[in-house]
């Protein structure tokens, strides 16, 4: 990792991860901690003083040697660096070390900005639904959402090439971007972005994928897994306002937790390349 991106992890209040369950399906998830809780002493290692919620879905998927992808994401600026690699130096209950194969930046496109808030008083418990498909409650906070996080994954995930591993990416449009088409499937547009096809690759080689959104207000983390179908067929209109494709989604697992996620963020603005007024 360059100095700059070092600095910029150790400065963040959270991370996006993207790990792999037991079976080998991704998902996306977070893990948070004061300012410093993220470290690089070496320019190939990250130290991680964190771990996952109990009623995490990937509390157990910590482990030495385990791939992972992580998002560093500064929503008030907006600016984001993504990295993958091998977890390491695990403690279990207390933190491990990334040791970074890859790292880049991306460019701020789609990212509202959010400035953090200090919460007044300590979350509420968390609670936690898992079903086969959505909810009336989860449809409707899919179809409000104007942000949320993919997890994706090479087809040779369990080889050791630093070429192959997992990745988590950012999305973002105006609230309505992605369209629930029914309880067990989303439709979501693939925007023009940075031109590295890090998430659209994966999704080419191994069309398993995880969905995070988060409201960030609440603190609610809804979890999504499931697999994708790349349509490139799109109309006018949504090619117009910058969709390449479309990425239809089907369920099989959601994993509703309320007042997961420790932060909280005010919305200040959309995204200037969705030519909205904030």
């Amino acid at each position: 990792m360059p100095e700059q991106h070092r600095a910029f992890f150790a400065a963040l209040p959270f991370m996006v991860v993207g790990l792999a369950d037991q079976n080998g399906h991704p998902w996306a998830t977070t893990l948070s901690g004061p300012p410093g809780f993220m470290n690089s002493a070496e320019e190939n290692l990250l130290a991680v003083k964190a771990w996952l919620d109990p009623d995490d879905p990937l509390h157990s998927c910590i482990r030495d040697g385990a791939p992972v992808g992580g998002l560093g994401i500064e929503l008030s600026t907006p600016r984001r660096n993504r990295l993958n690699g091998r977890i390491e130096n695990c403690i279990i209950g207390e933190g491990f070390s990334i040791r970074v194969q890859q790292s880049f930046g991306n460019c701020p496109k789609y990212i509202q900005a959010r400035n953090e808030r200090r919460r007044l008083c300590s979350k509420p418990m968390p609670e936690r639904r898992v079903a086969s498909d959505l909810g009336d409650n989860e449809v409707s906070f899919i179809a409000e959402a104007d942000t949320f996080f993919i997890a994706s994954r090479s087809a040779q995930l369990d080889q050791v090439e630093s070429s192959q591993g997992l990745d988590v990416s950012h999305r973002g449009g105006l609230p309505g971007f992605v369209r629930v088409v029914s309880r067990n499937e989303l439709c979501f547009p693939d925007f023009s972005g940075n031109l590295l096809f890090n998430t659209l690759g994966n999704l080419e080689a191994d069309a398993r994928a995880g969905l995070l959104f988060i409201d960030f207000q609440s603190g609610r983390m809804l979890h999504i897994i499931g697999r994708t179908r790349i349509c490139w067929d799109v109309p006018g209109s949504m090619r117009s306002a910058g969709a390449e494709r479309l990425i239809f989604f089907d369920i099989q697992c959601v994993v509703n937790r309320d007042h997961a996620f420790p932060h909280w963020f005010d919305f200040v603005s959309y995204s200037p390349y969705l030519g909205a007024e904030g």
